[in-house]
C-alpha cells in the first residue's frame, strides 16, 4: 500500500459510522490512520449533530449536509453476465470537513475549500477470484470533487454518481486494471434506517447519525477487466449517512450485512464489536419488505454465528469469511459465504468488505441473497484505546 501525506491521511475514514481520524502505522507497518476516541468529541462540537429523530426530505436529502462533519454515498452490487460470469463492486464517495463552515476561509481562492473528498472503487471477479481495490483523494475546489441535491451528482475526478431521470442513477468509475459504466433504477423509496433516519451508535449525546439506504436497484451495464468486457445486470444497494460521531470507548469495530433477497426484500444488520466480543446493545438493523415497508430489528432478536474464516497475508488479521444467521421474529434463516475469501481493503485504512451469496428459509418457502459485508476493527481497533 502507498503512504499518504500528513494531510490526507489526516481525513480518511471508513464506510457506515462517522469517525474522527489521525494518521498512524498499522500493527502489519502499513500507513494507515487512527480514529480519535469519542472523549475528543469536544472538539467537534462546532459542527451540528445529530440528536434526534428527524424527517428526512427528498430530493434534498440526496444531497451534501456540509454542517456535519463526515458523509458518505456508498454503493455495492451484485451482477453477472448472461452466460452467469458474477461480479460484485463498491463505490463510496466519502465527504470530510476540515473545519465548521462558519469558520471564515483565509485568503479565499478557487482552491480552498473546507472540504475534502475521497472515494473507493474496488471489483471482485468473482469467477476469477480476483479483487481489485482503488482510492482516491480530491479537495472540493475547482471542481474536482463535490456533491449537490438537485440534479442529484457526486463526484470525484471522473468517478461519478449522476442522476439521469427520475429515480434513475449513472454510476462510474475507472483504474488502471478495472472499470464500470452501470445504470441504476430505483424499485423502491428511499428507506429511512433506525427511527425516522436517526440512528444511534453509542449512548453519548450526539453519537448519532441519519441514515437511507434504497435497495433492490435494478441494475445494468458494463464491466471492464484488462482488455476484457462484459455487459452485466444486478441489483445495487445505496447507503447515504452523515454525522459528527465517534465509536465509543471500548467498541473496536463493526460488522455490516446487507442482503438483498430473491423474494424482493432487503436486510441490513450491523453489530458494534466491543473488546470482549459481544455487540453492543445499539446494535441495530432493518428488514425491508418487498413494498418497501421496513421494519426494525433490535440486535436481541438476531444471532450471527461464524462458521470459517480468513487469515490476511498483508495486515494478519482474521476475518470471518462464512456465517449463520437467525432471525426468529422473521422466521428466518440464512447460511452463507464470502464469494472471495481475500476482499481487504488495505488503503488508508485497512478493512474487508466483501461481496457474499446467502441462502436458507423464511418460513416454509426457501430464499436466497446476494449482497456485501463490510468488517472494521479486526487489524487494529477504531476507538484507540489501548
Amino acid at each position: 500500500m502507498k503512504r499518504l501525506p500528513l494531510i490526507i491521511s489526516a481525513i480518511a475514514l471508513v464506510a457506515l459510522i462517522a469517525l474522527w481520524p489521525r494518521p498512524g502505522i498499522t500493527s502489519s507497518g502499513q500507513a494507515s490512520v487512527e480514529w480519535l476516541p469519542v472523549q475528543d468529541m469536544a472538539a467537534a462540537q462546532e459542527f451540528a449533530q445529530a440528536t434526534e429523530p428527524k424527517d428526512l426530505q427528498f430530493p434534498r436529502d440526496l444531497g451534501p449536509h456540509n454542517d456535519y462533519q463526515t458523509e458518505w454515498w456508498y454503493y455495492t452490487g451484485s451482477l453477472e453476465t448472461d452466460a452467469g460470469h458474477a461480479f460484485g463492486y463498491q463505490l463510496t464517495f466519502f465527504r470530510r470537513a476540515l473545519a465548521p463552515e462558519t469558520v471564515p476561509v483565509a485568503n479565499p481562492s478557487d482552491w480552498r475549500s473546507n472540504q475534502v473528498y475521497f472515494a473507493h472503487f474496488t471489483l471482485s471477479d468473482i469467477d476469477a477470484q480476483a479483487f481489485y481495490p482503488h482510492e482516491r483523494f480530491s479537495r472540493q475546489a475547482a471542481g474536482l470533487s463535490g456533491a449537490q441535491a438537485e440534479p442529484y451528482r457526486v463526484w470525484l475526478e471522473n468517478w461519478s454518481a449522476t442522476a439521469i431521470a427520475p429515480g434513475q442513477v449513472h454510476l462510474m468509475a475507472d483504474a488502471e486494471d478495472v472499470a464500470l459504466d452501470l445504470t441504476l433504477t430505483e424499485t423502491l423509496p428511499p428507506v429511512p434506517q433506525g427511527d425516522r433516519g436517526y440512528s444511534k451508535k453509542g449512548p453519548e449525546p450526539g453519537n448519532a447519525s441519519y441514515y437511507y439506504s434504497i435497495v433492490q436497484q435494478q441494475t445494468q451495464g458494463k464491466i471492464t477487466v484488462g482488455e476484457d468486457s462484459f455487459q452485466v445486470s444486478g441489483l445495487t444497494w445505496k447507503d447515504h449517512e452523515y454525522s459528527t460521531s465517534a465509536l465509543s470507548p471500548g467498541t473496536v469495530g463493526w460488522d455490516w450485512f446487507s442482503l438483498q433477497l430473491d423474494d424482493g426484500s432487503a436486510l441490513m444488520l450491523y453489530g458494534l464489536r466491543q473488546e470482549d466480543g459481544t455487540i453492543a446493545d445499539l446494535s441495530s438493523g432493518t428488514y425491508i419488505s418487498a413494498d418497501g415497508s421496513p421494519q426494525t430489528i433490535d440486535h436481541r432478536d438476531w444471532h450471527i454465528e461464524v462458521q470459517e474464516t480468513w487469515h490476511s497475508p498483508v495486515s494478519k488479521a482474521d476475518y470471518p469469511t462464512r456465517w449463520r444467521i437467525d432471525i426468529p421474529k422473521l422466521d428466518l434463516v440464512l447460511e452463507g459465504q464470502a464469494l472471495i475469501p481475500n476482499q481487504e481493503l488495505a488503503v488508508s485504512t485497512i478493512y474487508w468488505e466483501g461481496a457474499v451469496t446467502f441462502a436458507g428459509r423464511r418460513g416454509d418457502r426457501p430464499v436466497s441473497a446476494k449482497g456485501y459485508v463490510e468488517q472494521t476493527g479486526y487489524a487494529d481497533r477504531l476507538d484507540v484505546v489501548l
